[in-house]
């Protein structure tokens, strides 16, 4: 080999490196962004990354586009090792032809995709594109299609996730609309399905492309986004400790990690936690940190749907999936947003072979108008199919409320949960005392001398009959009522016992998830 061929591959890396030259590095920059070679070098081990198809071109030969050839066209591909595991990935590059997808583009992202399914390897896509080339017309748009149907058959098989980094709008959002997590930055992404300008010309609505589709409008609004990062280096730490808690394909356990935390650790705050008066609130998130190895619960959703909390955590080094009632949000009821949320979380850890806590203190489901007509009947309907379907280990704990259909929806022990635990404090009935007595007692109340002394004589007298956890430890719905202290070293010996568990659903291609 001569050292001109040498040289002349050493030319062409850097040509390809360069991406759209230095001028929209620069301008890359000034908007507060990363390049996509950055990105990547960011995101995976020090010197690990691989690439693929670093000369890759387009073929469009309309418009002038033969004579503007870039080498990778705009995207950047490849593998690389995430805390030593494989990851494969794509970063998708402004400074070329503004990120705009082509033909050749999407056959880069099938590629990796494809070998990552052959290997049993995570995806992850850091998005920053214009959407689809406009010049390359329909071949574009198949482009696009083809990377949604390997997003399909990946999806259970391989965890995705999704990094906007920029604008990502039109069919570009599907892509990321199919993966388990989306991560936003604040203030330099978006997404949405048509712009400002198109809505303001259809429906007369004046919005900025923020608040139509920033990161804050996906995190607390739509739901579409997990996660919001401040800046890009904090979003693809975000993902590097998310990966940490994930398996590298569904045949894999989450990787297990000693924490040095004590199994049998107990925690006599947790006795003091439940407020003596059933309609005060707490904060259910202090008894999941407490709970967890060093105190520590990655969350997820963080700010969508507060009522529900869910996120990853380890019990004794092993990782699970919290989902819980939060007393703090709407009382902690389910409603429309929180089913859904919580629907989607359980369906991926029991894709990913990730145990599932459930935390429950709910008085029910959110009443009104609005929720009613918006089908909260399907949408919690998808929460209890979530749950119903789960094979992974479950475990619930009843911390206070449980009533009504809410009690079945979040893990009871009629949809196969492997183990439910009561908090002494736990109310377990029908509905609460006031408005049972309301109704058993209807007519006596009408007529009684005094109705509010016979009110309170008759609530007290079903708190104590019904409204705790014995009723339904007697009937075997609840295994055991433990000491609020003793929850972690229960849940660890209980996720120690279910290690070997094996449950399965009926044979069929799918069931039809209440959608």
């Amino acid at each position: 080999m001569s050292s001109h061929q040498l040289e002349e591959l050493r030319r062409r890396n850097r040509e390809a490196e360069l991406g759209g030259g230095d001028d929209r590095i620069q301008r890359q920059h000034k908007e507060g962004k990363l390049t996509a070679r950055e990105r990547v070098e960011l995101l995976v081990d020090p010197g690990s990354f691989e690439e693929f198809d670093k000369f890759v071109t387009h073929r469009c030969l309309d418009f002038g586009m033969e004579k503007s050839l870039v080498p990778g066209d705009g995207v950047i591909t490849g593998h690389g090792l995430v805390e030593g595991r494989p990851v494969f990935l794509f970063a998708q590059d402004f400074t070329v032809f503004g990120g705009s997808l082509s033909e050749t583009y999407a056959g880069k992202i099938c590629k990796i995709m494809d070998m990552a399914m052959r290997v049993g390897a995570p995806i992850v896509g850091l998005n920053d594109s214009g959407g689809a080339r406009i010049q390359e017309g329909v071949v574009s748009l198949a482009g696009y299609a083809d990377i949604f149907l390997r997003n399909t058959l990946a999806s259970g098989v391989v965890p995705q996730i999704s990094a906007i980094m920029g604008p990502c709008a039109g069919g570009a959002v599907y892509s990321p609309a199919i993966t388990d997590f989306n991560v936003m930055v604040d203030g330099t992404s978006y997404m949405f399905i048509t712009g400002p300008d198109v809505i303001r010309t259809v429906t007369h609505e004046e919005v900025t492309k923020e608040k139509l589709g920033g990161a804050m409008t996906h995190n607390q609004v739509s739901g579409v986004a997990h996660f919001a990062a401040r800046d890009d280096k904090a979003c693809l730490a975000l993902i590097r400790e998310l990966l940490g808690y994930l398996p590298s394909n569904n045949m894999a356990d989450p990787p297990f990690r000693e924490t040095g935390d004590d199994p049998r650790r107990e925690d006599p705050e947790l006795d003091r936690l439940i407020p003596e008066s059933p309609n005060q609130p707490y904060d259910m998130k202090d008894l999941i940190h407490r709970v967890l190895d060093q105190k520590k619960f990655f969350e997820v959703h963080e700010h969508f749907a507060g009522n529900l909390v869910v996120g990853f955590g380890r019990l004794a080094g092993r990782v699970v999936g919290v989902v819980a009632n939060q007393p703090a949000v709407l009382a902690g009821t389910l409603n429309i947003d929180g089913s859904v949320k919580g629907a989607r979380f359980v369906r991926f850890c029991d894709a990913f072979n990730i145990p599932l806590i459930v935390f429950e203190d709910v008085p029910g489901f959110l009443p009104g108008t609005a929720q009613e007509f918006g089908g909260i009947i399907r949408h919690g309907a998808k929460l209890l199919y979530a749950f119903a379907e789960a094979t992974v280990p479950k475990i619930t704990v009843i911390t206070r409320k449980s009533y009504g259909g809410a009690y079945c929806v979040m893990a009871s022990k009629q949809i196969r949960t492997d183990l439910n635990f009561a908090f002494p404090s736990a109310e377990i009935a029908v509905m609460g005392p006031e408005g049972a007595v309301n109704i058993i007692y209807r007519r006596e109340l009408e007529s009684a001398a005094d109705p509010d002394k016979f009110r309170r004589e008759k609530v007290e007298e079903f708190r104590e009959k019904f409204a705790n956890p014995y009723v339904a430890s007697a009937r075997g719905f609840v295994d055991e009522v433990i000491e609020p202290r003793a929850t972690r070293r229960k849940l660890i010996s209980s996720l120690q016992l279910l290690s070997t568990k094996r449950d399965q659903n009926p044979p069929k291609k799918h069931g039809n998830i209440p959608l």
